[in-house]
């Protein structure tokens, strides 16, 4: 198996920053996926959905890019999507079905300090205690935002929570590893995956429910908005940032993803935010920014200061 040389990172502060705060984007907009979810599409159809997210999209991305694997990029782009779509999704709908949404949000964000772990196996980088300690902040912060006293456990859930972090894990760090072929646009790359992780997700769909019977106009909305706007668009632009950022650093970007669950459910449906959680989303943020960093920029700036 050959290492792609990795690509090197935008080469001023401000367009690490831009880059960064673009690729930032991407855990936004899935942070919707839970109050569109709830809110617009039928009930208990959950692998029907995750399909509706990664397939579609797909093709639309390879008919407008028209532009396909070739050599080994046919089973390197179905082995990241199966890992970043056709595995992540039905375990992520798994862990929300048997825990409460809290604590799988908390269990998915640990996904940072598992890539930094991977990071060291799979890209041989040096360990980053300093992004293992901000991940370990920030789900901390993530807990205090979505975990209520009434949050159970389950053995279950919780693997399957964990398998999700693990299996993203994964992928993100082998994109890292493998790259992204020269002359490949973000949206193409972005494609071959959606694609092979829909068709990962055709048989489960299949197996458990096929396809809801009652799909009404907010619920078409809803498909269009998981699959063009949190599939197609999100993934083009994580993966986008993901060639140049380093890796760990984007992973903790995924604590977006919460964050903006909870923020969405404060603002469309009503729910309140207490003081606990106002430090959990402190504590998060912190993380996330801290993460971008590392102890020799801050020592910098600190002495610039």
């Amino acid at each position: 198996m050959t290492i792609t040389a990795p690509h090197p990172a935008p080469a001023t502060a401000t367009g690490r920053a831009t880059t960064t705060a673009v690729t930032a984007l991407a855990p936004a907009v899935w942070g919707t996926t839970y109050v569109v979810t709830t809110e617009l599409l039928p009930a208990g159809h959950p692998m029907f959905a995750a399909l509706m997210r990664a397939l579609p999209a797909g093709l639309v991305a390879l008919a407008l890019t028209r532009t396909l694997p070739s050599g080994i990029w046919w089973w390197r782009a179905l082995v990241l999507g199966a890992l970043n779509i056709g595995a992540f999704f039905p375990l992520l709908f798994l862990a929300a079905e048997r825990l409460p949404g809290g604590v799988a949000a908390t269990l998915g964000a640990t996904q940072p300090i598992i890539v930094a772990l991977l990071a060291v196996a799979v890209l041989g980088e040096r360990l980053s205690m300093w992004r293992v300690a901000w991940g370990l902040v920030g789900v901390a912060g993530v807990g205090l935002v979505v975990l209520g006293p009434a949050a159970a456990l389950d053995a279950t859930g919780i693997a399957a929570g964990l398998a999700g972090a693990v299996a993203m894990a994964f992928g993100v760090t082998l994109t890292k590893r493998w790259g992204r072929p020269e002359g490949v646009r973000p949206m193409a790359f972005a494609g071959w995956q959606l694609t092979g992780g829909g068709l990962v997700l055709l048989i489960p769909t299949a197996l458990t429910g096929g396809v809801p019977a009652g799909i009404d106009g907010p619920a078409i909305g809803g498909y269009v908005w998981l699959g063009l706007v949190g599939g197609l668009l999100a993934y083009t632009l994580w993966f986008a940032g993901l060639r140049v950022l380093p890796v760990t650093a984007t992973a903790l970007l995924g604590l977006l993803s919460p964050l903006v669950a909870a923020i969405a459910g404060a603002v469309l449906l009503g729910q309140t935010l207490s003081a606990p959680q106002l430090l959990g989303f402190a504590l998060a943020l912190s993380a996330l920014l801290a993460g971008q960093l590392t102890p020799q920029t801050v020592r910098v700036a600190a002495r610039r200061r």
